[in-house]
């Protein structure tokens, strides 16, 4: 927003085009409007450097007192021009920038990303590859949410919360690590199925995971939910109803801690979640404490859907049969646990020519996508997550835009904010959960 005496925002010509000098003018607007003598609000800036806001959310707040009489969120510090990236990397390669948007929920960035092109391209994912994208999305959402819960603990004080979710979300990490050789980020699912199979021994990790995650859970709730002070903190506090969360768009844990059952894996199958036995977890209170109840609910169902995917594991490719669309081609988890098949190196580098032509080719230049538009939405631990992908027919996203969940749930912070204490922002924000990398991208 630019300031409010200007007329227009700076500009000046490039080699490049018009660039526009674009500064925030909100603080200047809301102090202009604070009479310095007669009157007793005062305009107070919370974040961007400040734990609470996740350290990279600018709070504008108008304060009469303790009360918040306005707030205005800012955002953009965190930044990265993702999107555009993906523009000048092959297909392949946009799983790399996706995965780093939303940086708690990286599989679910790779996997609607990649329903999208694989949408454009008309294929179908083998069997195997779709049971492990719902294991994986599955354990992503009991790490994400554990966060969440780390984080609104830290927030309210409730430091051991803090340590116990991070500890049992190193456990998630390392079942990253085992199945795809990295613990964020991991750009595991590709265009056409996944990077690479799973192991025998990433298999008892995670059964041993599913039998120990339970009585996490069982703590946190002795340590949570019978607590006066917790109750107190929440209960009653960032109370956005039904209609509310509908005018704002807002979708995930929020709405249905409203009440309304609305979750995409029900209401808008994909990669086979119609087949898979699981509840969704709803709340009428609409608050701050909802939210919570429905995050260790949701874990819980999470967990069972992990249990039936490994039981539905099938030998089976792990990606389509086209070799003109697999990449990496034929690859398997090696000696390196990143997926570098000493048999596949040997094949391509001294026992074919004509496989060491189509792997350079496939790897420097990509596929081609068909021309055409594509719109997949998913699940994702705060909400939906929408992925537009656009192609012009070359090798190449011609445009690619998120609808992160992040993004459009804090909108609603105002709604959520204004009237109460300063306290409570911290706890309304808490119950959101926002990753401004998604917010930003």
């Amino acid at each position: 927003m630019f300031a409010a005496e200007d007329a227009y925002a700076a500009e000046r010509e490039t080699t490049e085009g018009k660039v526009y000098t674009v500064t925030g003018g909100d603080w200047d607007e809301m102090v202009a409007a604070v009479d310095p003598v007669n009157d007793e609000r005062i305009i107070v800036n919370l974040g961007p450097q400040h734990p609470s806001t996740h350290g990279v959310l600018r709070l504008v707040c108008e304060m009469e007192g303790e009360t918040v009489r306005s707030i205005r969120p800012v955002i953009g510090y965190l930044h990265t021009g993702i999107e555009k990236n993906l523009e000048y990397r092959t297909w392949t390669q946009g799983c790399t920038f996706v995965t780093r948007a939303d940086y708690l929920a990286p599989i679910f960035n790779e996997t609607g990303y990649c329903l999208g092109v694989e949408k454009l391209l008309d294929i179908e994912v083998p069997e195997r590859a779709n049971v492990l994208r719902v294991i994986m999305m599955e354990l992503n959402r009991i790490s994400s949410h554990l966060v969440a819960l780390a984080t609104a603990g830290m927030e309210l004080g409730a430091l051991s919360m803090m340590i116990y979710g991070f500890r049992d979300r190193e456990r998630v990490l390392d079942l990253f690590e085992a199945v795809s050789g990295l613990r964020m980020n991991m750009a595991y699912i590709r265009p056409g199925g996944v990077a690479q199979d799973i192991s025998e021994d990433a298999i008892r990790m995670i059964r041993d995971f599913v039998e120990y995650m339970p009585k996490g859970l069982d703590d946190y709730e002795g340590l949570l939910t019978g607590n006066a002070i917790w109750q107190e903190r929440t209960q009653g506090v960032a109370y956005l109803d039904v209609s509310g969360c509908l005018a704002l768009g807002v979708t995930g844990p929020v709405l249905r801690s409203a009440g309304l059952g609305w979750d995409l894996r029900k209401t808008m199958p994909y990669c086979g979640y119609e087949d898979y036995e699981f509840d969704v977890p709803t709340r009428t209170g609409a608050d701050a404490w909802s939210r919570y109840l429905i995050r260790i609910e949701e874990i819980r169902q999470s967990l069972r859907i992990i249990t039936q995917g490994l039981d539905r594991l099938e030998p089976g490719p792990v990606m389509v049969e086209d070799k003109k669309i697999a990449w990496p081609a034929q690859l398997a988890l090696g000696s390196d646990g990143m997926g570098n098949s000493l048999n596949h190196i040997r094949h391509i580098m001294s026992q074919s020519m004509e496989a060491l032509i189509h792997h350079f080719k496939l790897v420097t230049e990509g596929f081609r996508v068909p021309a055409g538009q594509a719109y997949t939405a998913i699940e994702a631990p705060r909400g939906e997550l929408g992925t537009h992908v656009v192609s012009d027919g070359g090798t190449r996203p011609f445009r690619v835009h998120m609808r992160d969940p992040s993004f459009v749930n804090l909108q609603a912070l105002p709604a959520i904010a204004e009237g109460g204490l300063l306290a409570d922002v911290i706890a309304g924000g808490a119950s959101f959960d926002p990753v401004m990398g998604g917010c930003d991208r």
